[in-house]
């Protein structure tokens, strides 16, 4: 893989070049403390005026502050330590989806989520949020295992973003824990989260101490990696590449196409507008898709809030 973690110890002379003049951080862990909350206060923002979606804008954003409370109520205490260091001698991310050992942690955080949101739900939601909550523990593990190899048609579509959203917190909370660093190799290969290889869900170009930098966004463990600008992020090819956008070359949501391999990936560009956020201005874009897949591209992310499933 282009990114691996890695024991901080490991990183040898590699770590004076941290705090160098153009050194770029491979991996951005996340940051808990308020990516939930802020990502909520973006999707009601986003909901504000004309929106077409307002309503399920809204309603996404009562998902994400369920999962802010989710987190805080049931915190977790794990040795990631012994997580990277298998991680470490079999050379594979450490949290990764396909073969992870999952512990029942992640059970109590959707029962967390579906207390949370049964009082502000719609009646259709709520019934759907009552029927997951008496899932057998064999039942969710059968789910759970199924979304995270991408199964997705085995999963009833109402019930895949809460079991999602849950899986997402758990993940998070082990990734935000992680004490490696992050190594840059040689070799591509970046399509996939270096912490968990899950597909990301956008692309951000930031400001700030990383200004001008891209970083993809997972839609499971919400850590960031890094991938140099004017390059698919799915193919990697660089020869065919457009921008689309539903207001101007200005806009601050995009989306990068490759007519290399067909798909297309959102990129956000925070210096035109500081407040973007990956899974909020992803959604809140879809019209956006829907002009890509009449251009004839395919998704190469999944939104957490968009998953396909069984009917």
């Amino acid at each position: 893989m282009g990114i691996r973690i890695v024991p901080k110890e490991d990183l040898g002379q590699e770590r004076l070049k941290e705090k160098g003049i153009g050194f770029i951080p491979p991996v951005l862990f996340p940051n808990l403390k308020n990516l939930y909350q802020r990502r909520a206060e973006r999707l009601k923002q986003l909901a504000i005026g004309e929106h077409p979606f307002a309503d399920y804008l809204n309603f996404a954003a009562d998902v994400a502050m369920a999962q802010n409370s989710a987190q805080f109520d049931n915190p977790l205490e794990m040795d990631m330590n012994a997580v990277l260091a298998h991680a470490t001698a079999t050379n594979t991310p450490p949290l990764d989806t396909k073969t992870f050992p999952r512990t029942h942690h992640w059970h109590k955080i959707l029962q967390s989520i579906i207390a949370e949101l049964l009082p502000v739900v719609p009646e259709t939601v709520r019934s759907t949020l009552e029927n997951l909550s008496k899932e057998s523990d064999s039942e969710l593990k059968v789910m759970a295992s199924a979304l995270l190899n991408e199964q997705f048609e085995k999963v009833p579509a109402d019930k895949s973003m809460f079991i999602w959203a849950a899986l997402s917190v758990y993940w998070a909370q082990m990734a935000a824990q992680i004490p490696g660093k992050a190594r840059a190799e040689e070799g591509d290969h970046r399509h996939f989260c270096p912490v968990c290889h899950s597909m990301p869900v956008s692309s951000i170009v930031q400001i700030g101490s990383s200004q001008g930098l891209r970083y993809l966004h997972c839609n499971l463990c919400e850590t960031e990696w890094h991938m140099v600008r004017v390059k698919c992020s799915n193919c990697e090819e660089t020869r065919d590449l457009n921008y689309w956008s539903l207001d101007d070359e200005n806009a601050a949501v995009k989306a990068e196409s490759c007519g290399d391999c067909g798909s297309y990936l959102k990129i956000l560009y925070q210096e035109k507008e500081v407040n973007v956020e990956a899974v909020a201005d992803d959604l809140a874009s879809i019209i956006l898709d829907a002009r890509m897949e009449e251009e004839g591209f395919a998704r190469s992310s999944i939104n957490p809030f968009l998953f396909p499933g069984e009917k």
